[in-house]
């Protein structure tokens, strides 16, 4: 059996968004203590790391040194007198105690991941406490305040590596994409539900990179409603030529699953099942695997979509229901347990079939128009 780390830490739990933010760090701990209690946690072929804070010349391979002074500063409570041009201090990104540390964190777990995979300690690595992917170089976005992705790849590619980027989550991964526009190193592919319904507002099909980096940058949007069967038809039908064509020699996933049915903050409709095909080809590819977390918005939600995913990763199948004791956790935290697999994928009417499939259809048409020509892609 091929070996997977997991990273973690309690000290995830010190950094507090703050009461009614929806970004809860409970989400963490639900996804280790499902993982422990399914006995995934003790298997000779999975080893549990703690996590351990990046440097701040590591941050500084994607952020610029004012903002990581402006996030210490908050973290000192020397606040700075302006927080709006950094993007911190309003409903997505307060500026709370632990900002900084916090951030600095998670983002050095992902560095961990990618640095296990790169000396070949263990074929696959997840970090779920990363995939912060909206984080720009000089401010805060979308609930992310350092760029854990942009940073971990940054640290693959001075080393060499020729990394593929894939980002399932409902948002479009637009800090990562925006790190990387520019180059052939790095490809980046986002799969996410259409700016037009939803924030951050972009990622579109004509979004394809520039200057060097021109055809590396790849953006299926999707309609609101998209569930298991759109979505996996747009990512087979996306993913494999691409990798066929620009053949990585690393992957970097993030797999958000605010793409759930049930999530509160975005309207796609995943299942299990649909997450964990995805995630199973990513797998299947053979190629050392950076695994990061990312949004969900239900918790119970990340814990089971978290959990699958690390039992692919650790070749350990899961099973159908909780165990009893960690339905007894989730009473005790006021939340509803569910079963660990949901017991069938999304269904949709014929006419919504219909409309989605049209539209998914249309933007890989765009995409290959736009993208195809541009890497030799035949269509």
């Amino acid at each position: 059996m091929k070996k997977a780390a997991f990273i973690y830490s309690d000290k995830f739990q010190k950094y507090d968004y703050g009461k009614g933010h929806p970004l809860k760090m409970i989400r963490l701990m639900l996804t280790y203590e499902l993982l422990k209690r399914c006995g995934m946690l003790s298997r000779d072929n999975v080893e549990v790391v703690e996590a351990e804070p990046c440097t701040r010349k590591e941050a500084e391979t994607v952020h610029h040194h004012v903002y990581l002074d402006v996030l210490r500063c908050v973290d000192e409570n020397c606040m700075h007198k302006d927080l709006s041009p950094y993007g911190l201090g309003y409903g997505d990104n307060p500026a709370f105690a632990g900002v900084f540390a916090g951030s600095m964190l998670s983002t050095g777990a992902s560095l961990q991941a990618a640095r296990i995979v790169h000396e070949e300690k263990a074929a696959s690595a997840f970090n779920i406490s990363g995939g912060l992917h909206h984080a720009m170089p000089g401010r805060a976005s979308g609930f992310c305040y350092i760029n854990d992705p942009a940073v971990a790849i940054k640290f693959l590619a001075a080393n060499g590596r020729k990394v593929l980027y894939v980002d399932i989550d409902a948002h479009h991964g637009d800090g990562v994409q925006h790190v990387f526009y520019e180059t052939d190193q790095v490809m980046t592919v986002s799969l996410h539900e259409s700016g037009h319904y939803l924030f951050p507002g972009t990622g579109f099909p004509e979004n394809i990179g520039a200057g060097k980096g021109r055809g590396y940058s790849v953006n299926l949007p999707l309609l609101p409603g998209t569930g298991d069967e759109i979505f996996k038809f747009g990512f087979f039908e996306l993913l494999p030529p691409l990798v066929d064509k620009f053949r990585p020699d690393i992957i970097v996933t993030q797999l958000g699953c605010d793409s759930f049915e049930s999530d509160p903050l975005t309207h796609l409709r995943l299942s299990t099942h649909g997450f964990t095909d995805m995630v199973r080809w990513f797998g299947g590819l053979g190629l050392p695997w950076v695994a990061l977390g990312g949004g969900g918005y239900d918790v119970v939600n990340v814990a089971r979509a978290w959990s699958l995913a690390f039992g692919i990763m650790a070749d350990a199948e899961l099973p159908e229901e909780m165990p009893e004791d960690f339905k007894e956790l989730l009473e005790e935290n006021g939340l509803e347990a569910k079963k660990l697999k949901d017991e069938s994928p999304t269904s949709e009417t014929g006419d919504e079939i219909k409309r989605e499939r049209d539209y998914a259809c249309d933007m890989l048409g765009r995409l290959r128009k736009e993208l195809f020509p541009v890497l030799g892609i035949r269509s």
